[in-house]
């Protein structure tokens, strides 16, 4: 492992420093947040994003939504309820602002207290993706042709990443990786982000177009695919990134192996399955007006979600900080509920 040359989110001198990830490639640029609503308003813009990363920068909302309360009780939980809604499928949220606020008010609404859960939950989250990492490589053979969707890198989590982070832990062994990266339409997180990451890291890539990682697989030239997750559910069902879904059944039609990687923290023990996930519909003009520019007719009607559901018979395993889960899924996310070895 080597340690990243950036930090899409830092906390310094009273402010989270977070990098403006609607820039890049194009652009390095940080943005300081200082307030519940600069917080929030990063998470709905995507600023910030990646459900680790969004958790993140949800802890630090809360530290200041109490700094802004000056000891108003309602005042807090009115602007933490904002941050908490700020986005509806990722859980880490919400996982977030609850953890934090718990904090708060077993600490009497101590501002250090609450501060310091907040960078707890920063610095949980490094940790736990080097874990991640160090189990997922696992999966991995020298040589394979691995396929990844969207971003779940260093920059969607509070440091180093998830899937991306498993993909950089195999290229530091000299496990002679290439990567097949999506371009993951309409605001091409793939292209514009994990591309970045990957040519930062010196891995060897290949952006693509969405539409051409199905022939790839049929093909033979994808040896397993990883990605992230924004949700899980009790029974093993992961929202991600829109075209998650239809990679999966391409994936299962050819006999490659699926992996979604993710921290426990990802994992809704309250939620059975699936079709309960709340799916995001974001901005027509993120379809209609790609970067600006306008592509298709005013008067055409857009659907625009965020995220899709995968059902578990179509995933191969989980790769959490706590091991591998494997079907059956139900009673393997159980027993990590229970704080059972796997």
């Amino acid at each position: 492992m080597k340690d990243e040359d950036f930090k899409a989110l830092e906390f310094i001198d009273g402010r989270l420093r977070v990098i403006d990830q609607r820039e890049l490639p194009e652009k390095l640029e940080y943005m300081d947040l200082s307030t519940a609503e600069e917080v929030s308003e990063a998470i709905k813009t995507m600023v910030v994003r990646g459900a680790p990363a969004i958790g993140g920068a949800a802890g630090y909302g809360v530290y200041f939504a109490l700094l802004e309360a000056e000891g108003n009780k309602s005042v807090f939980e009115r602007l933490c309820a904002m941050i908490r809604s700020s986005r509806p499928t990722a859980v880490n949220l919400m996982w977030a602002v609850d953890r934090v606020m718990r904090k708060a008010a077993a600490s009497g609404y101590d501002k250090e207290a609450v501060l310091s859960e907040a960078s707890l939950i920063l610095e949980e989250d490094r940790a736990m993706n080097h874990k991640l990492s160090e189990i997922g490589v696992s999966v991995i053979r020298k040589g394979d042709t691995i396929l990844t969707h969207c971003n779940a890198g260093a920059l969607a989590t509070c440091g180093w990443g998830t899937a991306l982070g498993v993909i950089k832990e195999a290229h530091y062994r000299g496990m002679d990786i290439h990567v097949y990266a999506d371009e993951t339409r309409p605001l091409f997180q793939g292209a514009r982000l994990t591309a970045w990451e990957l040519v930062r890291a010196g891995i060897p890539s290949t952006l693509i177009p969405d539409s051409a990682a199905a022939s790839l697989i049929r093909d033979g030239k994808i040896d397993l695919i990883i990605l992230g997750a924004d949700r899980i559910t009790a029974n093993g069902d992961v929202a991600n990134k829109l075209g998650t879904f239809m990679l999966s059944v391409i994936a299962k039609e050819y006999g490659v192996p699926f992996y979604s990687v993710a921290p426990t923290s990802t994992i809704d023990f309250s939620m059975r399955d699936g079709k309960d996930i709340p799916i995001e519909e974001r901005n027509p003009d993120e379809v209609r007006r790609p970067g600006g520019v306008l592509i298709a007719p005013e008067e055409i009607e857009i659907y625009n979600p965020a995220f899709d559901v995968t059902p578990h018979a179509n995933i191969t395993g989980i790769i959490t900080e706590k091991g591998i889960i494997y079907p059956p899924f139900d009673k393997n996310i159980e027993r990590i509920r229970r704080g059972e070895e796997l």
